[in-house]
């Protein structure tokens, strides 16, 4: 028996189910990559599945994926792992059209079809800008992007003219995991200020928040009887593990510590007092829904792309960043309490500049899913003539 049949058995079984399906039943294909991917896709799937009544198929990389076990009869589920099922799954990928949100397609070991000239559509997972956030290329091997708003736009084009690349299909799309939000908003209520809930979330690398100053964070908001709730990029359970372990040993008795491992609750979410970032694109996400200023702790930027420079657009959550937070030093933070107590002060002005900001910087805040459906039955019917 091939042995990497005999460990990768059930996976091998759902790519060989997804190859099994007519030509008709897997045109468009959805691709998730890990626990986050549904945020962005939510909506838009929605959209393709109940509202256009279109059959699209899910593929996941996540084993306890929800939609894996979807009651939703236009979606058909596989599951094909991360290791040597996902890589022949891409490279022998027989379909119209894949939505992803991973970046870096055909540059390691996730490729292109070797076999049929699928069209590649990206969603963005984050609405921080493409040459600042992502690697060099990283989108370079998609036809088509669906932009945030027009700074995606703007830097896009930009890199294809320095880069001498082919031009791709841009859509003014927008940004589906803040709708979501933005309607899920709707259903809590508004915040409570006996709860005194600051959510910290910090973005991965060697100089996120929690490595310079995570502890020291918690113990001032602790002592300053804040409740906490910790939500750590997903990478630096693996990447900083003896950090976590620490924490966990510190303020794990301590009821008003919460160490969350996976999505924010969402009564959590909404009802918390404030958000305390680095450079994590959940804070524009943050500020956007609930119109209010983060804490940013001043750590260097995580910059992926070492050629940065080369694009001249400044990076938009640099431009923005005094307009949607309140930027502290390490060495300040102290300052915090004080600074939260603060937060509700000129709070309706606060309120319509970053509403003001959302329109400005966003596409089609509500509509983004109606847009991105469209595009897809459109180009869908296309490949399909």
């Amino acid at each position: 028996m091939n042995i990497s049949k005999l460990f990768f058995g059930s996976e091998y079984k759902e790519l060989k189910k997804f190859d099994s399906l007519s030509d008709s039943n897997r045109s468009i294909v959805f691709y998730a990559e890990n626990k986050a991917s549904m945020n962005h896709f939510e909506l838009l799937i929605s959209e393709l599945t109940k509202k256009m009544d279109l059959e699209i198929c899910y593929v996941t990389s996540v084993k306890n994926d929800p939609m894996l076990v979807t009651n939703n009869k236009k979606i058909k589920s596989f599951y094909i792992g991360d290791g040597t099922v996902r890589t022949k799954f891409f490279l022998s990928l027989k379909t119209k059209i894949l939505v992803m949100d991973m970046p870096d397609l055909d540059r390691f070991h996730i490729k292109r079809s070797k076999t049929y000239p699928v069209h590649y559509v990206y969603l963005f997972h984050s609405m921080f800008s493409v040459h600042s956030y992502l690697r060099e290329g990283a989108l370079n091997n998609y036809d088509t992007i669906f932009c945030v708003g027009n700074h995606h736009v703007d830097e896009i084009r930009e890199i294809e003219k320095v880069y001498d690349l082919k031009p791709k299909q841009l859509v003014h799309y927008g940004y589906g995991r803040l709708d979501s939000l933005l309607q899920e908003k709707n259903n809590f209520l508004e915040f409570d200020s006996e709860e005194k809930l600051i959510l910290i979330a910090p973005s991965y690398g060697e100089n996120n928040l929690l490595e310079i100053c995570g502890i020291k964070l918690i113990d001032i908001l602790l002592r300053a009887n804040f409740k906490v709730l910790l939500r750590p990029h997903f990478r630096l359970f693996k990447d900083s593990s003896k950090l976590i372990d620490l924490l966990k040993k510190k303020f794990e008795r301590n009821p008003n510590f919460i160490l969350e491992e996976g999505v924010i609750p969402s009564e959590l979410f909404f009802n918390s007092t404030c958000m305390i970032s680095d450079w994590s694109g959940i804070s524009l996400e943050y500020a956007f829904t609930l119109e209010r200023k983060v804490i940013f702790i001043d750590t260097p930027q995580k910059i992926l792309n070492r050629n940065i420079n080369k694009i001249s657009a400044e990076p938009i959550e640099i431009s923005i960043r005094e307009k949607v937070g309140n930027i502290v030093s390490p060495n300040d933070l102290d300052r915090i309490p004080s600074i939260i107590q603060n937060l509700f002060k000129n709070n309706q002005e606060i309120k319509q500049t970053i509403k003001e900001l959302r329109m400005k910087i966003v596409y089609n805040i509500g509509n983004s899913a109606e847009v991105g459906a469209r595009y897809i039955q459109e180009l869908n019917n296309k490949l399909s003539s």
